[in-house]
């Protein structure tokens, strides 16, 4: 994202304290310009040029502080809020429910007035998903007032990508990945008669293989069935979930998923990929960057997952991948939000994807996405994302059914096993909460 990955981060009361004793003190006095917090390592140096003209411009400095890596930036942000020393502007990381603490807190401005003023130009400027990410609507599950609260700096999507040059040593048609599941078995065939490794991603981290298992419920059950599930009026122990689980099995059976793939974070599955070590990857729209800094010569592209069913569409998790919130006590929260809508405007949107190789989240930018981003943006009419939604599943239920997946591949657990017992965590949840 860094894409916003789905699990929180967790962070420690000693480090929290600690930090936040350092914190003090360290408030941006009124008139040392607009501070900005950010743990985007890669786009530190097109930030300060951003600067730079920014201040040309109006006069105004910014000054964008770089906390990296992101765990290190998240207790930071977390320590300020606690001493009430945010700065002017940051981001957040987690799920939507510690975005939501943060609103509730009175720590986020809410940008609604801003992004419907003149005829709603900042709002209409930004894809719809990218904004939704940052949207509590009505009747959420959290409790928030609705309204927008952050703006998007740029976009991502999390798709399948194939080796084309694997796929001629297969026989197979290298501009013709499988579109179908049952296609997708066919070809683990071939990669397994020929020795070769299948599929990569980095299935040691539970958010990334909840993600691709709820890109299959999507497809399998819809939408509706899923969020019922969440709400607890649908057990994991539905058929139709039984069938997103099964998929695990049956992929593994083919011969499609790599060795060590329960156990291997996505940076291995990156450079596997990159090194011409496996024919597809499940990865999102950052890789090509990161596949263009590992291997430049590397020819690949990107493809939806293969349909299991054709009864709904299948959806990937996109939107936004990186935003911005405004301080709500800042004194210069006014100042900031309009380098805000400065910053989203399509002539820096259009520097920061050249720059950064990141989506621009400003639709205005299209025309300047890179070829190689291309193929990701093609995939954001069927994107989803569960910080989009108006309700988020419980924790320790996405932990329980993304390490029953793991047993699956592993060949330790069968579906019905792992479809059991998470509903028998997500059955003591809800019965906490309603106590």
């Amino acid at each position: 994202m860094r894409f916003l990955k789905a699990g929180a981060v967790l962070v420690s009361i000693i480090a929290v304290l600690s930090l936040a004793v350092a914190g003090c003190g360290q408030k941006p006095s009124a008139n040392s310009g607009i501070t900005v917090w950010h743990w985007m390592t890669d786009r530190e140096p097109a930030f300060m040029e951003l600067a730079k003209r920014y201040e040309a411009r109006t006069g105004i400095k910014v000054n964008f502080d770089l906390f990296a890596p992101s765990d290190t930036y998240s207790q930071k942000v977390r320590a300020a809020a606690q001493g009430d020393n945010l700065p002017d502007i940051f981001g957040i990381l987690g799920e939507k429910r510690d975005f939501a603490s943060f609103v509730k807190a009175g720590h986020i401005l809410e940008l609604t007035p801003y992004m419907d003023a003149n005829g709603s130009a900042w709002k209409k400027s930004f894809y719809a998903l990218a904004l939704a990410v940052n949207e509590f609507t009505d009747g959420n599950g959290y409790g928030v007032q609705p309204g927008i609260y952050g703006a998007p700096l740029d976009i991502m999507a999390i798709e399948m990508v194939y080796n084309k040059a694997l796929f001629r040593k297969l026989g197979l048609n290298p501009e013709n990945p499988p579109q179908t599941f049952a296609e997708l078995l066919e070809t683990a065939k071939l990669i397994k008669q020929a020795n070769m490794q299948g599929l990569v991603s980095g299935w040691g981290e539970a958010w990334m293989i909840n993600c691709f298992a709820n890109n299959y419920a999507f497809n399998i059950m819809g939408q509706d069935k899923v969020m019922a599930t969440i709400k607890g009026e649908v057990p994991y122990t539905d058929p139709d979930w039984i069938k997103v689980l099964s998929l695990f099995k049956e992929m593994q059976d083919s011969g499609l998923l790599a060795s060590g793939l329960v156990n291997m974070v996505n940076k291995t599955a990156e450079q596997l990929f990159a090194n011409e070590k496996a024919v597809f990857a499940f990865n999102g729209s950052w890789c090509v960057n990161v596949y263009k800094g590992m291997n430049p010569q590397l020819d690949y592209a990107a493809f939806l997952p293969p349909m299991a069913s054709t009864q709904y569409p299948m959806a990937i998790w996109g939107g936004a991948g990186s935003s911005f919130m405004v301080n709500a006590r800042s004194p210069k929260r006014e100042e900031a939000v309009k380098f805000l809508i400065w910053l989203t405007d399509k002539n820096q949107q259009d520097y920061l994807a050249e720059a950064t190789n990141n989506l621009p989240a400003n639709k205005q930018s299209a025309s300047s996405i890179p070829g190689s981003f291309a193929m990701f943006a093609r995939g954001l009419d069927q994107a989803t994302h569960p910080n989009a939604w108006y309700i988020s599943e419980f924790p320790t239920v996405i932990e329980a059914f993304s390490k029953g997946i793991q047993s699956i591949i592993l060949g330790e657990k069968t579906p019905e096993q792992v479809a059991a017992e998470t509903q028998a965590v997500k059955e003591r949840e809800l019965a906490r909460e309603r106590k």
